[in-house]
Protein backbone atom coordinates (compact mmCIF):
# COMPACT_ATOMS: atom_id res chain seq x y z
CA UNK A 1 0.00 0.00 0.00
CA UNK A 2 1.40 3.38 -1.03
CA UNK A 3 0.61 6.40 1.14
CA UNK A 4 1.68 9.99 1.65
CA UNK A 5 2.90 12.97 -0.31
CA UNK A 6 6.57 13.22 -1.22
CA UNK A 7 8.04 16.37 -2.84
CA UNK A 8 10.87 15.46 -5.22
CA UNK A 9 12.99 17.04 -7.91
CA UNK A 10 13.54 15.82 -11.44
CA UNK A 11 17.20 16.15 -12.47
CA UNK A 12 18.47 17.38 -15.82
CA UNK A 13 18.47 13.81 -17.20
CA UNK A 14 14.80 13.23 -16.31
CA UNK A 15 15.53 11.09 -13.26
CA UNK A 16 13.99 11.24 -9.84
CA UNK A 17 14.56 9.44 -6.59
CA UNK A 18 11.76 7.19 -5.46
CA UNK A 19 10.53 7.91 -1.93
CA UNK A 20 12.93 6.07 0.41
CA UNK A 21 10.18 4.09 2.13
CA UNK A 22 9.19 2.43 -1.19
CA UNK A 23 12.60 1.78 -2.76
CA UNK A 24 12.92 -1.78 -1.55
CA UNK A 25 9.41 -2.72 -2.70
CA UNK A 26 10.09 -1.26 -6.15
CA UNK A 27 13.71 -2.38 -6.49
CA UNK A 28 12.79 -5.35 -8.67
CA UNK A 29 11.07 -3.22 -11.27
CA UNK A 30 8.09 -1.03 -11.97
CA UNK A 31 5.99 0.29 -14.82
CA UNK A 32 5.31 3.99 -15.46
CA UNK A 33 2.38 4.94 -17.68
CA UNK A 34 -0.08 7.75 -18.35
CA UNK A 35 -2.64 8.32 -15.64
CA UNK A 36 -5.77 10.40 -15.48
CA UNK A 37 -5.67 14.18 -14.89
CA UNK A 38 -2.22 14.42 -16.53
CA UNK A 39 -0.29 12.57 -13.84
CA UNK A 40 1.79 9.43 -14.23
CA UNK A 41 0.98 6.10 -12.63
CA UNK A 42 3.80 4.02 -11.17
CA UNK A 43 2.94 0.37 -10.58
CA UNK A 44 5.06 -2.37 -9.04
CA UNK A 45 5.54 -4.98 -11.75
CA UNK A 46 3.24 -7.49 -10.03
CA UNK A 47 0.39 -4.94 -9.81
CA UNK A 48 0.84 -4.00 -13.48
CA UNK A 49 0.62 -7.68 -14.38
CA UNK A 50 -2.62 -7.98 -12.38
CA UNK A 51 -4.10 -5.04 -14.29
CA UNK A 52 -2.88 -6.52 -17.58
CA UNK A 53 -4.63 -9.79 -16.78
CA UNK A 54 -7.86 -7.96 -15.90
CA UNK A 55 -7.77 -5.98 -19.15
CA UNK A 56 -7.03 -9.15 -21.12
CA UNK A 57 -10.34 -10.51 -19.81
CA UNK A 58 -12.27 -7.44 -20.96
CA UNK A 59 -14.13 -7.71 -24.28
CA UNK A 60 -11.92 -6.48 -27.12
CA UNK A 61 -15.12 -5.74 -29.01
CA UNK A 62 -15.81 -2.86 -26.60
CA UNK A 63 -14.47 0.34 -28.12
CA UNK A 64 -13.63 1.89 -24.71
CA UNK A 65 -11.59 -1.19 -23.73
CA UNK A 66 -9.57 -0.97 -26.96
CA UNK A 67 -9.04 2.78 -26.62
CA UNK A 68 -8.01 2.64 -22.98
CA UNK A 69 -5.70 -0.32 -23.52
CA UNK A 70 -3.98 1.32 -26.48
CA UNK A 71 -3.10 4.49 -24.59
CA UNK A 72 -2.33 2.68 -21.34
CA UNK A 73 0.04 0.12 -22.85
CA UNK A 74 1.55 2.24 -25.63
CA UNK A 75 2.69 4.83 -23.10
CA UNK A 76 3.97 2.29 -20.56
CA UNK A 77 7.67 2.06 -19.76
CA UNK A 78 9.19 -0.65 -17.61
CA UNK A 79 11.98 0.63 -15.39
CA UNK A 80 14.37 -0.78 -12.83
CA UNK A 81 15.59 1.71 -10.22
CA UNK A 82 19.34 2.19 -10.03
CA UNK A 83 21.31 1.44 -6.85
CA UNK A 84 20.45 4.90 -5.50
CA UNK A 85 16.71 4.38 -6.01
CA UNK A 86 16.43 6.63 -9.07
CA UNK A 87 14.25 6.00 -12.08
CA UNK A 88 14.28 7.72 -15.44
CA UNK A 89 10.97 9.15 -16.57
CA UNK A 90 10.89 8.90 -20.38
CA UNK A 91 10.56 12.24 -22.24
CA UNK A 92 7.07 11.52 -23.70
CA UNK A 93 5.73 10.78 -20.21
CA UNK A 94 7.41 13.89 -18.77
CA UNK A 95 5.77 15.95 -21.51
CA UNK A 96 2.33 14.39 -20.92
CA UNK A 97 2.45 15.19 -17.19
CA UNK A 98 4.12 18.58 -17.66
CA UNK A 99 7.04 17.57 -15.46
CA UNK A 100 9.92 19.99 -15.36
CA UNK A 101 11.75 20.19 -12.05
CA UNK A 102 9.53 20.25 -8.96
CA UNK A 103 7.41 17.14 -8.67
CA UNK A 104 5.25 15.43 -6.10
CA UNK A 105 4.95 11.68 -5.71
CA UNK A 106 1.76 10.66 -3.95
CA UNK A 107 0.73 7.32 -2.61
CA UNK A 108 -2.52 6.12 -4.19
CA UNK A 109 -3.09 2.71 -2.58
CA UNK A 110 -1.73 0.17 -5.11
CA UNK A 111 0.24 2.69 -7.14
CA UNK A 112 2.26 5.86 -6.86
CA UNK A 113 1.40 8.92 -8.90
CA UNK A 114 3.90 11.48 -10.17
CA UNK A 115 2.57 15.02 -10.53
CA UNK A 116 4.04 18.36 -11.48
CA UNK A 117 4.11 20.16 -8.09
CA UNK A 118 1.97 23.12 -9.19
CA UNK A 119 -0.52 20.87 -11.01
CA UNK A 120 -0.90 18.78 -7.83
CA UNK A 121 -1.53 21.90 -5.73
CA UNK A 122 -4.19 23.08 -8.19
CA UNK A 123 -5.83 19.67 -8.27
CA UNK A 124 -5.80 19.38 -4.49
CA UNK A 125 -7.34 22.83 -4.01
CA UNK A 126 -10.11 22.04 -6.45
CA UNK A 127 -10.86 18.58 -5.03
CA UNK A 128 -10.46 19.09 -1.28
CA UNK A 129 -13.66 21.09 -1.09
CA UNK A 130 -15.70 18.17 -2.40
CA UNK A 131 -13.75 15.49 -0.49
CA UNK A 132 -16.22 15.26 2.40
CA UNK A 133 -19.22 15.20 0.09
CA UNK A 134 -18.01 12.41 -2.18
CA UNK A 135 -17.24 10.02 0.69
CA UNK A 136 -20.91 9.03 0.72
CA UNK A 137 -20.70 8.10 -2.96
CA UNK A 138 -17.28 6.43 -2.92
CA UNK A 139 -17.43 4.67 0.44
CA UNK A 140 -21.11 4.25 1.34
CA UNK A 141 -21.49 2.81 4.82
CA UNK A 142 -17.74 2.27 5.27
CA UNK A 143 -16.65 5.61 6.75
Amino acid sequence: MFLGTHPLRLDDKGRLFLPAKYREELSGGLVITKGQERCLYVFPTAEFERITDALAGAPVTARSVRAYGRVFFASASDEVPDKSGRITVPPPLRAYAGLTRDCVVIGANTRLEIWDASAWESYLQAEEESFAEISEEVLPGIL
